[in-house]
């Protein structure tokens, strides 16, 4: 029994007429009679009444009707659903990001993302720059959006934006009455930095920076955590640099200043494996430089 046996029959039962089922099948009816009945001889049970005027269901006709049109239904279904996950206009992807990146355009992506593809079952993990790196290598996120992302051979980047810097202050520092904030200004303030790793390059920027301005920062805490430097800072702790975007966390007890110039910036990027296979990936990257362009 073939699919194609399934659909003749169906058609004859809602034409109730072999002659214009035929028609409708772009077939001749001699066949279409010869495919029905070589049907019933398979199941072994008569399935229509046969008159010169019409076509009429026998109890097992009816019940085999019902059957048939189901596991059609169930078919087309799975072909439906193949060709829209063939297009990428369903399934599973994972995506990293960094907390930095939270505050303004990462929701814009998301939100358009959503609405764009609804039926894509988006799974949001937050992890550093250094750990996205890792992730990617073994699948268990198919992009990631970073702060200068740890690169190999098998890692594509783009740049999606870029940010100034901007000195985030107590509100109480004497630094907080003025307009601009040279880095070197910071020198001797306790700072609030990220863990410095061999792999942590957004981390190993900071650093650089400061060293860059004749100086070593005075660490005096250090969190991986965007949220946690934030409160930190507006708890009177020490200073931090972030991104610009950042300045939509608000606190009580915190100001955020714009470094002179030369400003730093820091690249946001979005990086994927080269052999990336998901047919999500090309819609999810077209939304994030899209709302890049717009943001």
């Amino acid at each position: 029994m073939e699919l194609r046996h399934l659909r003749y029959f169906v058609t004859v039962v809602e034409e109730r007429h072999f002659g214009r089922a035929a028609a409708r099948l772009f077939m001749s009816q001699p066949p279409l009679s010869q495919q029905i009945q070589q049907l019933e001889q398979e199941i072994g049970a008569q399935l229509l009444d046969r008159t010169t005027r019409k076509v009429a269901l026998t109890a097992a006709g009816e019940s085999f009707y019902q059957d048939a049109l189901a596991i059609l239904q169930r078919v087309d279904d799975a072909a439906e659903r193949a060709r829209r996950l063939g297009r990428g206009d369903m399934g599973f992807f994972a995506v990293g990001f960094v907390a930095s990146a939270a505050y303004d355009i990462l929701p814009r992506i998301f939100r358009e993302f959503r609405e764009m593809l609804p039926q894509v079952e988006l799974a949001l993990h937050e992890l550093q720059g250094h750990e996205q790196g890792d992730a990617l290598a073994s699948g268990r996120i198919h992009v990631g959006l970073a702060r200068l992302p740890t690169v190999s051979e098998s890692t594509i980047v783009e740049t999606v934006s870029e940010e100034t810097l901007v000195a985030a202050l107590p509100a109480s520092h004497p630094l907080a009455y003025f307009e601009e904030v040279a880095i070197s200004d910071l020198q001797g303030e306790p700072f609030i930095l990220f863990p410095e790793s061999s792999r942590s390059r957004y981390a190993q920027l900071l650093y650089q920076l400061c060293s860059d301005h004749g100086f070593e920062p005075r660490v005096v805490q250090k969190t991986g955590e965007v949220q946690t430097a934030v409160s930190l800072v507006a708890a009177g702790i020490g200073v931090t640099l972030v991104p610009e975007s950042v300045q939509a966390v608000h606190r009580a007890g915190i100001v955020y200043r714009p470094l002179k110039e030369p400003r730093p910036a820091v690249a946001l990027s979005v990086a994927y494996r080269a052999d990336e296979k998901s047919p999500i990936l090309p819609h999810f990257l077209k939304v994030v430089h899209r709302v890049a362009a717009n943001h």
